[in-house]
């Protein structure tokens, strides 16, 4: 479908279980790799939406070291299936969400991230550590982990994502910039300018400051991001490498119409149409 949409690329997301699970067999990660090079589509990156139950700032060391897991093993499914880069959350301080809204089949409320409070510097200190730990991790196996700047109340500014990611001094931790998540307290061609060549990947979201919580976000061009200001900020960096479309939530009716949307509407913000 994301062929027939105009895409080049298409983002996978690692879940628990299911056809890309965390226990999924190799033969099966590396088929899906073969089918999309039968279709003629890239694997462009990995997600994951486990972060929000395993956190590497969480207060339970448990739960670091599960989040410590998810990191590997998503570092090892990008592996096989081709993929140079994981998105990684760097953990929290807290989030609004509830469970169900992130993770709808969690079993045990006390793995989600959310359900607690950090200390800002205690969460740096706990992500800046794991990270510098999975740094040689990722180098081996040569998949860069990319930081998202994500609803977490953690690396807030620029500046201090700019920082953060130099204190882990690793070329194999930079940035994956989500255009849209800052947009509430920002302006995503500042983090562009600001991070530069830190960034290695891009999401495409749009975000409408107007409405509440994660009803703002809205199809592309239809929220507050300004595309001409944030496609010249990438234009002067340099910045030639892909973008995904995130979009949510999904459409009540017809959701496959999301795909194509997404797609007219990322051709004329990329000056294609």
């Amino acid at each position: 479908m994301a062929k027939d949409a105009g895409f080049e690329g298409i983002e996978l997301a690692l879940s628990e279980t299911g056809e890309l699970g965390m226990k999924t067999p190799d033969r099966d990660i590396t088929a899906i790799r073969d089918m999309a090079k039968e279709i003629g589509i890239e694997i462009c990156s990995l997600a994951t939406g486990l972060y929000w139950q395993s956190s590497l700032t969480a207060n339970r060391e448990d739960i670091r070291e599960r989040a410590k897991t998810v990191v590997k093993r998503q570092i090892d499914v990008a592996k096989l299936l081709g993929v140079d880069c994981i998105l990684v959350c760097p953990g929290t301080v807290g989030v609004d969400f509830r469970p169900e809204d992130v993770v709808p089949d969690a079993d045990n409320v006390d793995f989600f991230a959310g359900s607690e409070i950090i200390d800002y510097d205690v969460a740096y200190e706990r992500s800046q550590s794991m990270l510098k730990e999975l740094a040689p991790y990722a180098e081996k196996q040569g998949v860069v982990i990319g930081i998202e700047n994500i609803w977490n109340k953690f690396l807030l500014s620029p500046l201090e994502m700019r920082d953060f990611i130099d204190s882990i001094g690793s070329p194999f931790v930079q940035v994956f910039l989500d255009v849209g998540n800052m947009v509430l307290f920002g302006y995503p061609q500042h983090w562009i300018k600001i991070l530069n060549h830190r960034i290695k990947k891009v999401h495409f979201k749009d975000y409408r400051r107007g409405a509440n919580g994660l009803s703002g976000f809205v199809d592309l061009l239809a929220g507050d991001v300004d595309w001409k200001a944030v496609i010249e900020a990438f234009d002067k960096i340099g910045y030639d490498g892909w973008a995904s479309a995130e979009m949510c939530p999904t459409y009540a009716q017809y959701t496959d119409q999301m795909i194509y949307n997404a797609s007219a509407a990322m051709d004329r913000i990329l000056r294609r149409k």
